[in-house]
C-alpha cells in the first residue's frame, strides 16, 4: 500500500471513529447523569420513578432506532456512505446540544420531559444510521488482511465517547458538588457535543466514499440492487439477517448493563456515593480501551467467530460470580467491572470487521443499520430501564447478571452460525465467504486502493 493510500485510510479511520465517539458520548453522559436528568426535567426530584423515567428516556432513542436505519441504510446503499454520514452526524450533535438547553420542569412543567423524549428520537434515528454507515465504511476502507485491527478504532471510538463522558460528568460531580449539578452544571456536557460534531463533519468532509461502494456504483448496480432491500433481507439473506440479530443480542445487553447502566446500578442498588459510583466504570472502560487494537489484531488471524465463541461462553460461566463481587466493596466493583469489560472486549473489537462482512455491498449498509437497530431497540437500550424495573420489583441485585447470562446464551448460538471471513475480500455482490462471492471476486481482480488489499485471499481458508 502506498503512502497516499495509507494516508487515505487513515483519514477515513478518524472520521469514522469521530462520529462514533461522539454518539456515545451522548449515551455515555446520558446514562452517567441520570439521576441529575430526572431531578430537573422529571417530577418528584429525582426520586424513586423519575429515574425510571429518566432510563425511560434513554431507551426511547433506541425504539426509533429500527426506523432510522430503514431510513438512512438503503439511503447509503443507494446514494453512497458518506453523505448519508454526514448528516447523521449533524442530527446527533445538534440535537445532543439541545438536550443541554431544556428548560426545568419546574419552569415549564410537562413540556421538558416531552422535549427530552422528542430529542432523544431524533438521536435515535440519526444513531440508526450512523453506527452501521461507519462500520461499514471502515470495513470497505480496510485492508482484507488488517480488517479486524483497523476495524478495532471504530470501537476505540466508542469507548473514548464512553470515557469522556464518564470522565466530564466525575470532573463535574467533584468540582462543582451536588447543588451546582442539579442546577445546571448537568448541562455541560451535553453542550460539548456541538464542537465535537463540527469536528466530525469537517473529517468525513475530507474523504472519498469507499473504493468498494465506488466499484459497484461505477457498474451502475447499486439503484437497481437496492430497490428491493426489505424483500433481499428477508429472502436472500435471512441466515445473515437472523446471525446478526443474535449476535447484537449478547452484545448489547452486555454493552449497556455494563457501561450504561453501572453507575446507576451502583448508586441505586447498591448505594454506593456518585463519585465512586463514576470511577468503577471508568477504570474498567480505560483498560478496554488499550486493549481494543490488540484483539482486533489478534481476530485477523484466529478469526473473528472464535473470538465471539469465547467472549459469550466466558460471560455466562463469569458474570454471576463477577457481580457477587461487584456488591463487596469499592475495590470489588473496580475489579469485578474491569473483568466483564476485558471478557466482552473481544465482542466489542471484532463488530466492525464482522457485521459488515456478513451482507454483500449492494445491501450491506442496510443489513447492518436494520438488524443491528432492530436488534438494539429491543434489547440494547432498553436494558437499563428493565434491570432497574426488575431490580425495583423484586429486590435481586444480581437481576443484570441473569440478563447478561441469558444474552450471552443467545449469541453463543448466533455465533456457530458465523460464516468466517477474515482475510476475506467485501467486494462483489454475493455474501463474502461464501462459495458464489469467491467465484465472482477472482473474476473482479485487484482493486489497487484502500479497502482492496492488493494480493489478498480470494480462497477460503
Amino acid at each position: 500500500m502506498s503512502q497516499e493510500s495509507k494516508t487515505v485510510l487513515h483519514r477515513a479511520i478518524g472520521a469514522s471513529a469521530i462520529g462514533n465517539a461522539v454518539e456515545w458520548f451522548d449515551y455515555g453522559v446520558y446514562a452517567y447523569l441520570a439521576t441529575y436528568i430526572a431531578a430537573s426535567l422529571f417530577p418528584g426530584n429525582g426520586e424513586g420513578s423519575g429515574v425510571v423515567y429518566a432510563l425511560l428516556g434513554f431507551a426511547v432513542s433506541f425504539l426509533i432506532r429500527p426506523i432510522g436505519g430503514m431510513i438512512w441504510g438503503p439511503l447509503g446503499d443507494r446514494i453512497g456512505r458518506k453523505r448519508v454520514l454526514a448528516t447523521t452526524i449533524i442530527l446527533m450533535a445538534g440535537s445532543t446540544l439541545c438536550v443541554g438547553l431544556i428548560p426545568s420542569y419546574e419552569v415549564i412543567g410537562i413540556a421538558a420531559p416531552i422535549m427530552l423524549y422528542a430529542l432523544r428520537m431524533v438521536q435515535g434515528l440519526s444513531a440508526g444510521g450512523e453506527y452501521g454507515g461507519a462500520a461499514t465504511f471502515m470495513a470497505e476502507y480496510a485492508p482484507d488482511r488488517k480488517r479486524g485491527f483497523y476495524g478495532s478504532f471504530l470501537e476505540v471510538g466508542t469507548m473514548a465517547g464512553f470515557t469522556l463522558g464518564n470522565l466530564v460528568a466525575l470532573l463535574l460531580v467533584n468540582v462543582l458538588g451536588d447543588s451546582a449539578m442539579h442546577s445546571w452544571g448537568w448541562r455541560i456536557p451535553f453542550l460539548i457535543a456541538a464542537p465535537l460534531g463540527l469536528i466530525g463533519m469537517y473529517l468525513r468532509s475530507r474523504v472519498e466514499d469507499t473504493p468498494v461502494f465506488r466499484e459497484v456504483d461505477r457498474k451502475h448496480e447499486t439503484e437497481e440492487a437496492v430497490t428491493g432491500v426489505y424483500r433481499d433481507l428477508v429472502t436472500k439473506y435471512m441466515r445473515p439477517v437472523l446471525t446478526l440479530l443474535g449476535l447484537v443480542v449478547a452484545l448489547n445487553v452486555v454493552n449497556y448493563s455494563l457501561l450504561s447502566y453501572t453507575p446507576t446500578y451502583l448508586g441505586s442498588a447498591l448505594g454506593m456515593a456518585e463519585s465512586d459510583a463514576l470511577l468503577v466504570p471508568l477504570i474498567g472502560q480505560l483498560a478496554m480501551l488499550l486493549t481494543l487494537p490488540f484483539l482486533g489484531a489478534l481476530s485477523d488471524r484466529v478469526g473473528r467467530r472464535p473470538m465471539w465463541l469465547f467472549s459469550c461462553a466466558a460471560l455466562m460461566i463469569a458474570v454471576i460470580p463477577v457481580y457477587k463481587l461487584i456488591g463487596t466493596s469499592l475495590v470489588g466493583a473496580i475489579v469485578g467491572f474491569a473483568i466483564l469489560g476485558l471478557l466482552y472486549a473481544p465482542q466489542l473489537a471484532t463488530i466492525s470487521a464482522t457485521f459488515p462482512a456478513m451482507f454483500p455491498t449492494i445491501v450491506r449498509f442496510a443489513g447492518v443499520a436494520i438488524g443491528y437497530n432492530v436488534a438494539t431497540s429491543l434489547f440494547g437500550g432498553t436494558a437499563p430501564v428493565i434491570n432497574q424495573t426488575l431490580i425495583e420489583a423484586t429486590g435481586d441485585d444480581l437481576i443484570p447478571a441473569y440478563y447478561m447470562l441469558g444474552a450471552c446464551a443467545v449469541g453463543l448460538v448466533a455465533a456457530y452460525f458465523l460464516i468466517e471471513t477474515k482475510g476475506m475480500s467485501l467486494r462483489g455482490t454475493h455474501v463474502p465467504g461464501t462459495p458464489e462471492a469467491l467465484e465472482e471476486q477472482r473474476g473482479l481482480g485487484e482493486l489497487d486502493e484502500p479497502g482492496g488489499d492488493v494480493g489478498a485471499p480470494v480462497t477460503a481458508k
